[in-house]
């Protein structure tokens, strides 16, 4: 399987692109979902938030008052830490057991409103960030969803930068246009690079990869630095470093847009010791010591040293 991540700055739009996908067979894993299952009354999480936050935070009926909650917890980076600290370890082991519930070929959606947040983009085979101006996004909130301006505009401000959130994307899905024009975005990339990605994983097959050569983008290095962050996390402790080479790296003049990598192993291992997990990771083996991307929307070469 692959694993899509997805988020974006609240009012952004992903329901929109969950949708789509979802439509087109994508199994989702919707963490608002989650979030709000482990907070139900009589859950373990309800009661770990009234002890955090009073009883001020519940309904009349003994449900969570969601409003009342977001209140309380996004006024200071202290208390949003509390509320973060008692509902994300439920949120992620009720997101692994149905990730582990899985098909084995699935494109697998986790829609996660903090993944920027909580570090956790290179966990997964892409990011995907649906953007939209922080104008609109108010607008959206205020007007759409008729939260007042105060709290829309705090819970915007405890949320990632756009600077955090173009660092870890590999999908860029720009919101300024109609739902359909982002459903149709949506659309796309699901025909056009999901769908073959998993098939190449699956099949062990490398994405075809140019050789002409383009002028030098500005957008290689923070490829390359978010590329062997991933890296390091599907190698583990069996890989000791992971440094950008070649000409993408140099940035001198016209080179293939290409990332090269040489992927330092830990002492005593071996290229044996990683190629599964490389494969399993979207780089399947080209030839011995040598890796490439299944991803057809980002040619990478990997060399095992």
């Amino acid at each position: 399987m692959i694993r899509v991540g997805l988020t974006g700055g609240i009012g952004a739009g992903k329901s929109t692109v969950a949708r789509t996908l979802t439509e087109r067979g994508a199994y989702l894993i919707d963490a608002d979902v989650i979030a709000r299952e482990v907070v139900a009354p009589g859950t373990d999480g309800l009661a770990q938030l009234v002890a955090a936050f009073g009883e001020e935070i519940l309904q009349s009926d003994g449900a969570l008052d969601r409003a009342a909650l977001a209140a309380k917890a996004f006024v200071d980076d202290e208390q949003r830490k509390k509320l973060n600290g008692i509902t994300h370890p439920l949120v992620g082991a009720r997101a692994f057991e149905l990730l582990e519930a899985a098909p084995a070929d699935a494109i697998v959606l986790q829609d996660i409103p903090l993944l920027v947040e909580n570090g956790s983009a290179p966990f997964f085979h892409l990011v995907v960030i649906v953007h939209a101006d922080e104008d609109v996004r108010l607008e959206r909130l205020t007007g759409q969803r008729g939260m007042p301006e105060d709290d829309a505009r705090a819970r915007i401000k405890s949320q990632a930068s756009v600077e955090d959130r173009r660092a870890v994307a590999d999908v860029w899905l720009d919101n300024s246009g109609t739902p359909d024009d982002l459903a149709s975005l949506a659309a796309a990339l699901w025909d056009e690079r999901l769908v073959p990605y998993e098939g190449n994983l699956r099949n062990r097959i490398c994405a075809p990869q140019s050789s002409e050569e383009v002028e030098p983008r500005p957008e290689w290095r923070v490829q390359a630095t978010r590329l062997a962050n991933r890296l390091r996390v599907i190698g583990g402790d069996k890989i000791a470093d992971v440094v950008h080479i070649g000409p993408t790296a140099a940035s001198a003049g016209p080179a293939p847009d290409v990332l090269d990598f040489e992927v330092r192993l830990a002492d005593g291992k071996t290229p044996a010791d990683v190629t599964e997990l490389l494969a399993d990771g979207g780089f399947p083996q080209r030839s011995v010591g040598v890796h490439a991307n299944a991803d057809p929307g980002r040619a990478v070469s990997i060399t095992l040293k």
